[in-house]
C-alpha cells in the first residue's frame, strides 16, 4: 500500500508544479508592472498636455492642476509593489531539478497582477480623461473666458479678456472656478480609488500558495 502512495505521490507532483508554472508566475509579474505603467502614462499623458495648454494662458493655476498627473504617477507605483512582492514569492528549483512552485499559486499570482495592471490601466484612463477637461475648464474660468457669450460676443473664443470680470453676461468668476476644482477633485479621487481596489484584491490574491515540496 505504501508504494502505491509513493506512486501516486510521484505521478502528482508533476501535474501540480509542472515546469511552466514559473512563467505563469512571471506573467503576473509582468501585468502588475506593465499594465500600471501603462495607466500611469496614459493618465499623465492626458492631464500633462492640457495642464501645459493651460499654463500658456494662467500660469498661476499650474500648481494647482498638476494634481492630475501626481495621481496618475501614484498607479505605477501600486504595480510596482505588487510586482515585487509577486517576485519575491516565485520559488527557484531546487538543485536537483524538483519545481516546487505549484500551478495554484501561479494562476494566484496571474490573477493577483492582472487585478493590479487592468485596475490601473482603467484608472489611468479615467483620471486622464477627467483631467484633461476639469484642467481645461478650471482654466477657462481663471482666464475669464465665457463659455456662454452674449450676443456681441457671437464670434466663440476670439475674444479673450486681459482682466478678470468681463462683461454682465460672463459667468467667470473664482466662486465658479473653485466649484469646478472641488468637483474634477472628487472625481480623480474616485477614479484613483479604483486602482486601489486591485491592489487590495491582489495583495490577498498573492497569499494564497501551495507548494509541492
Amino acid at each position: 500500500m505504501a508504494e502505491f502512495d509513493a506512486l501516486a505521490e510521484e505521478l502528482q507532483a508533476p501535474a501540480l508544479c509542472p515546469s511552466w508554472a514559473l512563467g505563469v508566475g512571471y506573467m503576473g509579474v509582468a501585468s502588475a508592472a506593465v499594465l500600471s505603467n501603462w495607466g500611469s502614462a496614459w493618465g499623465t499623458w492626458k492631464s500633462g498636455v492640457s495642464l501645459i495648454h493651460t499654463g500658456i494662458r494662467h500660469p498661476g493655476s499650474v500648481m494647482k492642476n498638476v494634481i492630475p498627473v501626481v495621481m496618475a504617477g501614484v498607479i505605477g507605483i501600486y504595480g510596482l509593489i505588487v510586482a515585487v512582492i509577486l517576485a519575491e514569492s516565485i520559488t527557484f528549483p531546487t538543485d536537483d531539478r524538483v519545481n516546487s512552485y505549484s500551478i495554484y499559486t501561479a494562476m494566484a499570482h496571474l490573477c493577483a497582477g492582472l487585478c493590479t495592471g487592468i485596475s490601473g490601466l482603467a484608472a489611468g484612463g479615467c483620471i486622464g480623461i477627467v483631467g484633461d477637461h476639469g484642467v481645461r475648464a478650471v482654466g477657462y474660468r481663471a482666464s475669464s473666458i465665457s463659455l456662454f457669450p452674449s450676443a456681441a460676443s457671437r464670434g466663440g473664443y476670439s475674444s479673450i479678456p486681459d482682466q478678470e470680470g468681463g462683461d454682465g453676461d460672463d459667468v467667470s468668476g473664482s466662486d465658479d472656478q473653485n466649484k469646478l476644482f472641488v468637483g474634477m477633485l472628487i472625481m480623480l479621487i474616485f477614479s484613483e480609488a479604483l486602482a486601489l481596489y486591485g491592489l487590495i484584491v491582489a495583495l490577498i490574491v498573492s497569499q494564497h500558495n501551495y507548494a509541492c515540496v
